[in-house]
């Protein structure tokens, strides 16, 4: 019934992940193949295109009012698909989980307090916390059987009086790995014990594999809500990154209020049209549609990291539990970072997330999108075997 496998052109189509390619990467080829921005290359939930289609069709696109209704499809979607019971009246809908982490630093601390960030870690984080005049204090995850860990101890002898906010992501990008309900209530335990406002970015929480629960930070640690927030959104899920909404959620009235008051006095309080209505159908109608995506994307996982480890010999790619992001670490090729980076765009003609964007602890990786239709992504793994050709000989 849902067909992953379509190719849809979206060169041409004010796509950044397709039109931005060249300028960003600077390779020219026309058949470049495009592994970095995090969305989707598959056609979003029919019930998405229908609800949408029904708007256009309305032909006047008016100012959107009554957020009630959208609330009311997030608050039953986390309960269904995460046991999560929420009030809506916890819900500020934001333009984006990244504006939105930037009006709850607005909200929560001052310019030069210190953001907590377990490197590495979504590069957006990076950005937003410097663009709002705050600093990054970055403590380096653990990899350990295969995955990360969280480092509590380096954060304790880390820590200034100036350290005000941490920055999870769960389920954790680049890296993969889908956090344990022990490692979030030590974090958890760790945040409360030091006056930290824990904000848990929960955006992949819908793309897990092999059995693995995302398991919400608010379920996981409930003695910490006057200190949490949660970002969620249907936009990763669903492949509406375009739609630019997303969802900051905490019990903490007093802690909404400041985050409200910041999202007025930046004139967002109003909301486009068309991604509330979007995101609403996704959550109310978009539940089989995934439920078919995730097994075709655990199938594109594993061949995506059987491939480029036999590409590339001393490549390893991290086991991912969630995302569809490949974390991949080319250190015990011998090859220098730039070196691995050329194979990839001159030869493969392949544009990946640089790790060192990711801050320390990712110099060595590279991340690739592998959401796309089987036959570009096996057009992608045979670019590669190319590009690594040479270091297999007389393997």
């Amino acid at each position: 019934m849902f067909d992953f496998d379509r190719i849809i052109e979206r060169r041409g189509t004010h796509s950044s992940k397709w039109d931005s390619i060249e300028r960003v990467s600077g390779i020219k080829s026309p058949d470049a193949i495009p592994m970095w921005v995090a969305d989707m290359d598959f056609a979003s939930p029919p019930g998405v295109t229908a609800a949408l289609t029904a708007e256009v069709q309305r032909a006047i696109h008016g100012y959107y009012a009554d957020t009630g209704s959208w609330a009311a499809a997030l608050v039953d979607w986390m309960a269904r698909r995460h046991g999560l019971r929420l009030d809506p009246g916890w819900v500020s809908p934001t333009p984006g989980i990244v504006s939105g982490l930037g009006l709850i630093l607005q909200a929560a601390c001052e310019p030069g307090d210190e953001v907590v960030v377990f490197a590495p870690a979504y590069h957006a984080f990076r950005k937003i916390i410097l663009a709002s005049g705050r600093r990054i204090l970055d403590v380096r995850l653990v990899e350990v059987a295969g995955r990360y860990t969280m480092d509590l101890d380096a954060l304790h002898g880390e820590m200034t009086p100036r350290t005000k906010v941490v920055f999870f992501c769960s389920p954790h990008n680049p890296g993969g790995t889908v956090w344990s309900v022990d490692e979030i209530r030590a974090l958890a335990a760790f945040c409360a014990g030091h006056g930290l406002i824990l904000v848990s970015d929960e955006i992949h929480c819908d793309l897990v594999f092999d059995g693995a629960k995302h398991t919400p930070t608010m379920s996981a640690a409930p003695e910490i809500a006057d200190r949490l927030i949660t970002c969620v959104a249907a936009t990763k899920t669903f492949n509406l990154a375009g739609a630019h909404v997303g969802a900051c959620i905490t019990s903490n009235m007093d802690l909404k209020r400041r985050l409200d008051a910041r999202i007025a006095a930046s004139g967002l309080g109003s909301y486009n049209r068309f991604g509330m209505i979007a995101t609403e159908a996704a959550w109310q109608t978009g539940e089989r549609w995934l439920d078919a995506l995730l097994p075709y994307l655990a199938k594109s996982r594993d061949l995506f990291e059987a491939r480029i480890q036999a590409a590339a010999p001393g490549a390893r790619a991290m086991r991912l539990a969630g995302t569809y992001l490949a974390w991949v670490d080319f250190s015990g090729t011998d090859l220098a970072p730039d070196e691995v980076a050329a194979r990839v765009k001159k030869r493969a003609r392949i544009f990946a997330s640089p790790g060192e964007q990711f801050g320390p602890g990712g110099e060595t990786w590279l991340r690739f999108n592998f959401a796309m239709p089987r036959p570009i992504l096996e057009q992608a793994l045979g670019r590669l075997d190319d590009a690594f050709e040479d270091l297999r000989v007389g393997k």
